[in-house]
């Protein structure tokens, strides 16, 4: 039987980075969900489908297909044969994700791919609605979650350290707007789970955050949560 580990919160909290690094403690297959979706909104980027062109995205969506492997111990997400790992991490890309991730059609097509994934595998996967719509099963489930003051800062300060010209002001505005679409989506909207643990990554180093993560998975093992 297998064993899952959900992460949820909203964007820039730093689910990605904690999930791969639980995964290399625990022994986990990282499932990275949002990947999934990002080499959607990439395709439909490269179609050229506005982003607010719902009935389009609908009906190319169907044209792309999306699978994921490991190579050298990597996570790699091909896009109809293609490994688009770098195209991935754009804001345009990431705008298109949060929109078209609403779709109902969307939605089911990328999560029978993750609920396959966690039926023959341990994993550990990260998203808006693992807990809730994904993986309503898993043996633990984290909200992961900081302040749009602290996420934005994280982005500002990536941003500036590759030499890209960006805004702090404007970086918040978005994030901000992406967790209100997020969280009153028809579809699936991102809520913490009842049963699921907060963690609060604010004012927590990587390390910290991974630590306590993983004792909440060993003590739920031993039934204090």
């Amino acid at each position: 039987m297998s064993y899952c580990v959900a992460i949820d919160g909203p964007a820039g909290a730093g689910k990605s980075t904690i999930a791969k690094e639980i995964a290399k403690k625990m022994r986990l297959i990282y499932v990275d969900t949002g990947a999934m979706y990002r080499a959607m909104a990439l395709y439909l980027v490269r179609q050229n489908v506005p982003k607010d062109d719902l009935d389009k995205i609908s009906e190319v969506c169907e044209e792309a297909e999306i699978g994921i492997c490991y190579e050298n111990g990597e996570q790699v997400v091909y896009l109809n044969g293609e490994n688009v790992n770098p195209f991935l991490r754009t804001e345009e890309v990431g705008e298109m994700a949060s929109v078209m991730s609403t779709l109902k059609s969307v939605r089911e097509k990328l999560v029978r791919l993750q609920r396959r994934l966690a039926e023959t595998t341990d994993v550990i996967m990260d998203g808006r609605d693992i807990g809730t719509c994904v993986l309503p099963n898993a043996d633990v489930k984290i909200y992961l979650t900081a302040s749009s003051y602290v996420r934005a800062k994280r982005r500002f300060d990536e941003l500036t350290e590759k030499g890209e010209p960006c805004n702090f002001d404007e970086i918040e505005k978005a994030i901000i707007e992406r967790d209100h679409r997020d969280m009153t989506r028809a579809e699936s909207p991102l809520r913490k789970a009842e049963d699921a643990v907060e963690v609060d990554s604010s004012y927590l180093t990587i390390t910290q955050v991974v630590d306590k993560i993983v004792r909440i998975c060993e003590e739920k093992k031993k039934g204090f949560f």
